[in-house]
């Protein structure tokens, strides 16, 4: 073996592929290589070793020497690293400022008609989506939230409650500023009293009898049009979180905001205290 394991589950961690971790490390470990003994040493096959090798030069793991035959130079690995971090910045920094050249162009504008244009000709339950990932979750929640005009309900857990005041809170107040009402049910308890002071004066927050009503998932509803459920509890691993989205009216209207609705009408307005 080349490396322990975890040397090879670390750099799988920063974006490695199997190719790219067993020939980076098979080179470190001689200093100056050719494609063929690093194909021999790592089992990688030849005609993959060249396009490899020059992938991991081009992001700045390694240089080429061009002699006959080619060789491949190590380069220390802290340098390396930083290198690759470098140009990693770098080439993030001209994407972003390309996006927000993009940003104020009138080209978003012809975008927005486009995608204004092509929702009139979508039927509803084609606007329907699996979402996977906490990330993906949180990044769909945001827009829905951002895009509210009137109201925002929300049923959820105590650790939902707890999220939404850490993850949602800035984002919430200027919502409330633009005029929206936002709600809040959920399952209180004692973890909660820092959440429910920090959306004080932001949402309403009403505490749900879990013996009348016993519900533990979440779900959301926006301007009784949109809606996103979750599909999985607080205890699932972050990147396995599933939810359903989806712009179905009547979904909305007629069945998540009826049941917010009852959820409502049975639960106890929370005192901040």
């Amino acid at each position: 073996m080349l490396a322990p394991p975890r040397i090879f589950d670390a750099l799988r961690s920063i974006g490695l592929n199997l190719y790219e971790r067993k020939l980076w490390v098979a080179l470190l470990a001689r200093g100056v290589s050719t494609a063929g003994e690093l194909s021999q040493i790592t089992g990688v096959p030849r005609s993959r070793t060249y396009d490899t090798m020059e992938s991991l030069a081009e992001r700045g793991f390694i240089i080429i020497q061009t002699a006959r035959p080619l060789k491949f130079i190590a380069i220390p690995p802290r340098e390396a690293l930083e290198r690759v971090k470098k140009k990693i910045e770098d080439e993030l920094k001209i994407t972003l400022d390309r996006i927000d050249e993009l940003l104020k162009s009138p080209t978003v504008k012809e975008l927005d008609e486009m995608y204004k244009r092509g929702l009139k000709l979508v039927e509803p339950e084609e606007l329907t989506g699996a979402l996977k990932g906490k990330v993906s979750v949180t990044q769909q929640t945001v827009n829905m939230f951002k895009d509210a005009k009137s109201q925002i309900n929300i049923l959820t857990t105590p650790e939902g409650l707890n999220d939404l005041a850490r993850a949602y809170l800035g984002l919430l107040k200027g919502v409330k500023k633009r005029g929206v009402n936002i709600r809040v049910a959920s399952v209180v308890n004692e973890g909660c009293s820092d959440a429910i002071k920090a959306l004080s004066g932001v949402a309403e927050v009403k505490s749900i009898n879990e013996k009348e009503i016993p519900i533990t998932g979440s779900f959301c509803t926006v301007d009784g049009k949109e809606l996103i459920f979750s599909l999985t509890d607080s205890q699932v691993d972050p990147s396995q979180h599933l939810a359903i989205w989806s712009r179905s009216e009547h979904a909305t209207e007629n069945v998540f905001q009826p049941l917010f609705e009852v959820v409502w009408a049975k639960s106890k307005k929370v005192k901040v205290g």
